[in-house]
């Protein structure tokens, strides 16, 4: 595969300004979202019991790990360290767990790694580690960024191509290119029509 080659230079004004953006719309989000994360904890405790959040190791950026929160869509002894469901008929996932995985709310809690300042609202998926490990040299370019709740991928491919693929590295890339206020934006903004077509969650 012929891999483009990357120039990243950081624009310290930038981060900063996507810091502060990033904090501003997370809260704001986690108030008026507050009944929702309600309700959806509340169905996952119903359906399956406690606990309600996912918490698993993720690589962010310059590869540091740090934990992600996601709401639980897997039976509790299926909820270790293995490969995404990639069909609705994974038997791992909950009956609660397929509404939220489906709707896209059980990313909601990721919010807060967003106000902690582990995650970006646009940025690269977060990996596990253990698929981390199994990167060629160039997928790691990946991680000059923080992670983000959406981006490039998650909007166009999302479960159509698996995250570990180089294909999926490739859209990453193109999104550290052309990162800016305006990219982000147009980003974010695509986000909500993925989110309604539910295209390729599972």
């Amino acid at each position: 595969m012929s891999i483009p080659p990357l120039v990243y230079r950081e624009n310290r004004l930038y981060r900063r300004v996507r810091r502060m953006v990033n904090l501003v719309i997370a809260a704001i989000a986690l108030l008026v979202a507050a009944p929702i994360l309600l309700l959806c904890a509340i169905a996952i405790a119903v359906d399956d019991g406690f606990p309600v959040i996912f918490k698993q190791r993720r690589i962010g950026r310059f590869e540091r790990p740090f934990t992600m929160y996601k709401f639980r869509t897997m039976k509790k002894d299926d909820c270790g360290y293995g490969v995404s469901p990639t069909q609705p008929q994974d038997p791992r996932i909950t009956r609660a767990g397929k509404w939220l995985r489906k709707t896209s709310l059980d990313e909601l809690p990721q919010l807060f790694n967003v106000v902690r300042g582990d995650m970006s609202l646009v940025g690269p998926r977060p990996e596990m580690p253990f698929i981390v490990e199994q990167y060629d040299t160039w997928q790691h370019l990946r991680h000059l960024v923080e992670p983000g709740i959406t981006g490039l991928w998650q909007i166009s491919q999302r479960s159509n191509v698996p995250l570990a693929l180089p294909e999926a590295t490739l859209l990453d890339l193109d999104y550290i290119r052309m990162a800016s206020p305006i990219t982000d934006g147009v980003l974010l903004a695509r986000t909500f029509s993925a989110v309604i077509s539910a295209n390729g969650a599972f």
